[in-house]
């Protein structure tokens, strides 16, 4: 039994882990939940992620619940395949690779994902205006950070002169950028990145718009 990848074609938490698996040149299956449905949420797949948020990977081991979370998913492929590596060889790179993503994956991406801003319209009722400025406020700092840090250790990619944890985690964030209309302007070395990426392969098959649940809606 292989990896199976469970997610939904638009979710940046579920591109990163198929960004980590296209990079290593690992195959997978995918099963889509339609988080707009709430699909995720359902008892069935609440027995594979009790948390009910995608991803999820089954990683092909009988009688071992699949993981979650999308960087320690990540993690764990990084140990059990570790080439090509997504982490620096040296610890200091390593910690500050993770810090970088962190940044995306901990302090960006939680406070604009989908049960979040139905949150703000639903139950606070934030008009569009306040959502987009809560959007264009929380992506605007985590990128002005990485685009600091970026300048400081970066050769081309975020951490030197390949792809890796970072660029996993910031591609589909500079996405939901562009979707919400958060101007990135001030942020050209992100940018760079995001355009070099594009250009590669693994990026190309991980990209919302190729996976076979994507509708484009």
């Amino acid at each position: 039994m292989g990896l199976t990848l469970h997610g939904y074609w638009r979710s940046g938490a579920a591109w990163r882990v198929r960004l980590a698996l296209a990079l290593k040149g690992l195959e997978h299956a995918t099963c889509a939940h339609d988080l707009r449905t709430g699909a995720q949420r359902a008892d069935g797949y609440r027995q594979l992620n009790p948390q009910g948020l995608v991803p999820a990977l089954d990683c092909g081991e009988t009688g071992v619940a699949p993981l979650t979370q999308s960087l320690a998913i990540i993690e764990w492929l990084e140990e059990t395949h570790p080439a090509p590596a997504l982490l620096p060889g040296d610890t200091l790179g390593r910690a500050r690779v993770r810090a970088m993503a962190q940044i995306i994956a901990c302090d960006v991406h939680p406070l604009g994902n989908l049960r979040v801003l139905q949150a703000l319209k639903g139950d606070i009722g934030a008009s569009e205006d306040q959502v987009q400025a809560w959007l264009a406020r929380w992506m605007g700092n985590g990128f002005a950070a990485l685009e600091a840090m970026v300048t400081r250790w970066g050769a081309g990619f975020a951490y030197g002169d390949a792809p890796g944890l970072v660029e996993c985690c910031l591609v589909p964030q500079l996405y939901a950028a562009r979707r919400f209309g958060v101007s990135l302007d001030a942020f050209p070395r992100l940018v760079a990145i995001d355009a070099r990426c594009a250009a590669l392969p693994a990026f190309a098959v991980a990209h919302p718009a190729v996976q076979a649940d994507a509708d484009q809606a």
